[in-house]
């Protein structure tokens, strides 16, 4: 993913958390808010208490492999920010979607065609 498509910086996280819609879910929360960019961007938090850094990192490929699949069903202009639940680290790569799915039509975030 290229670093222009993606949510670096702290105070723009906090902006999100702050001022965005969420949905919470088991594995994951994701966070949204529009942006002025006219593109999607995708932002990742997953926490040491989810276990080593080989695990952590496992759970984040997965995490942006969704978001690649699932990005063309989004409404573009959006900042996305999925935070990762201690159970995700145990939760199979179908259910991490299909959370995944359900938080953006909760959101509000489907095109209309795909609901």
């Amino acid at each position: 993913m290229r670093a222009e498509v993606t949510v670096k910086e702290n105070y723009e996280f906090r902006r999100i958390y702050r001022k965005g819609r969420s949905a919470v879910f088991p594995c994951m929360v994701v966070y949204c808010q529009r942006n002025r960019a006219g593109r999607s961007r995708l932002g990742i938090t997953v926490s040491t208490k989810l276990g080593k850094a080989v695990v952590r990192n496992k759970v984040r490929r997965r995490l942006r492999e969704i978001y690649r699949l699932n990005k063309d069903r989004m409404i573009p202009g959006y900042d996305v920010i999925i935070v990762a639940r201690v159970r995700a680290a145990h939760t199979t790569y179908q259910k991490l979607e299909a959370s995944f799915v359900r938080a953006l039509d909760q959101l509000e975030l489907l095109q209309e065609a795909e609901r």
